[in-house]
């Protein structure tokens, strides 16, 4: 019988080592099958919680904030944009995209997490801010993408509309940062063992075989996690 592993995946849906990570993840556990099985839930992580409605020119943003260079920035989005590709999601993102604030998006995916497709909607939504280059604090395009994973359109907008799921959202925010989580995606398992940034599948693999020979008592001590 494959062991039963407990994942939460702390993230934003800004974040591009977040799709790079999810996606490395379920390819590590694809390759895991019938050795490891996972419960995958996603918590919310805002790398930008103070972004205005219609966000900021996504350039002049990541120049500013990390202190990179014209070239620098490119660099990095290119080298995003290969990781990405690596593993199969398209990065249309360019000099004139826009970084928008993720907090509905944050809300919806709770919504979605209580219909059984929190899975699907963290997926999508990825795929509207990256691919699609679409705001993420649009709330039609946000019932828009519940729609497209099989929910219910108008209910979206009625949550959306509302503050339901605010205070979740907030207080799970709080609860990853007073566990010492600075940075994302983080991945924690069984709540005892961190795998930090956007691995590649192999080395996600790698870490969750060593985390499960820990957890059966096959081997004293695995350094997991950077």
């Amino acid at each position: 019988m494959p062991q039963k592993l407990k994942i939460d995946f702390i993230s934003d849906i800004a974040c591009p080592w977040c799709v790079i990570g999810l996606l490395g993840l379920e390819k590590a556990l694809d390759s895991l099958k019938g050795e490891i099985e996972a419960d995958i839930t996603f918590h919310p992580f805002e790398l930008n919680p103070d972004m205005p409605a219609g966000g900021e020119n996504g350039f002049e943003h990541i120049s500013t904030k990390y202190g990179m260079s014209p070239d620098q920035v490119r660099e990095n989005r290119a080298r995003i944009r290969d990781r990405a590709a690596d593993i199969g999601f398209t990065m249309n993102t360019s000099d004139s995209s826009r970084v928008y604030n993720t907090f509905d998006a944050h809300r919806l995916i709770a919504w979605a997490g209580e219909k059984g497709h929190q899975l699907e909607m963290k997926r999508q939504l990825f795929t509207l801010y990256f691919t699609n280059q679409q705001d993420t604090g649009n709330r039609d395009a946000l019932a828009a993408a519940a729609e497209t994973v099989g929910l219910d359109g108008a209910e979206a907008r009625e949550i959306l509309a509302s503050d339901r799921y605010t205070d979740q959202v907030r207080a799970e925010e709080m609860l990853w940062r007073q566990r010492g989580i600075s940075s994302v995606p983080a991945v924690v398992v069984d709540d005892r063992y961190l795998i930090s940034g956007g691995q590649p599948p192999d080395e996600f693999a790698r870490q969750l075989r060593g985390i499960s020979a820990q957890l059966l008592g096959e081997q004293p001590s695995v350094a997991v996690g950077t």
